[in-house]
């Protein structure tokens, strides 16, 4: 006569990795950051006209569908479009091919010129979206770090580190003015 086997109660087995699963999604945290922080500017009334920008006061930044990055038609390296970007920006030597500055009364800040700078930004639908999030990477870095040097020299602490009101006063002294053109098929050579 053959012996039989005991077996297991498994029915509750069920009930308690449902109980651990659901702990665990409690418990954890699930990082759903993901894009570009960007603010965007309030749409313009319907009948207002687009603002008149003089060429001295736009830096092109161009990438192709083979990630080549072009600065005003002329090729350059990732690696140097923040620095680019910064001078451009700043025109710390108010020179005549670099953007206008308009003194502006900011409250906490005085008078301050402002740059009338616009970065215009163009990519290829080829662009890869890593070499798009470095350009996106590289111009915020340039922002940050020129908000960041004015908040020093004017609170003695970093941006991230000021108060409220510091903070609108160095965003009206280096505002975010960043074009992005919707992709096109340009190409940009081989």
């Amino acid at each position: 006569m053959a012996r039989k086997t005991p077996g297991l109660n498994t029915g509750a087995m069920s009930d308690i990795s449902f109980l651990l699963l659901a702990f665990f999604l409690m418990v954890s945290n699930i990082n759903t950051d993901m894009g570009i922080a960007r603010k965007l500017p309030p749409p313009l009334p319907e009948d207002a006209e687009a603002p008149d920008v003089r060429e001295r006061n736009i830096f092109v930044v161009m990438v192709n569908k083979y990630d080549w990055v072009m600065f005003n038609g002329v090729r350059g390296r990732i690696e140097d479009l923040k620095d680019r970007a910064k001078e451009f920006l700043g025109n710390p030597n108010n020179l005549p091919n670099l953007p206008e500055k308009v003194p502006t009364e900011i409250p906490l800040l005085g008078t301050v010129e402002v740059s009338k700078g616009v970065i215009s930004l163009r990519n290829d639908r080829g662009t890869s979206y890593d070499m798009y999030l470095q350009v996106q990477n590289e111009l915020t870095a340039a922002i940050k770090e020129m908000r960041d040097d004015l908040s020093v020299a004017r609170f003695g602490k970093k941006f991230a580190d000021i108060t409220e009101q510091q903070r609108e006063a160095i965003e009206q002294a280096i505002p975010v003015a960043i074009s992005e053109a919707e992709p096109t098929n340009f190409g940009g050579g081989k």
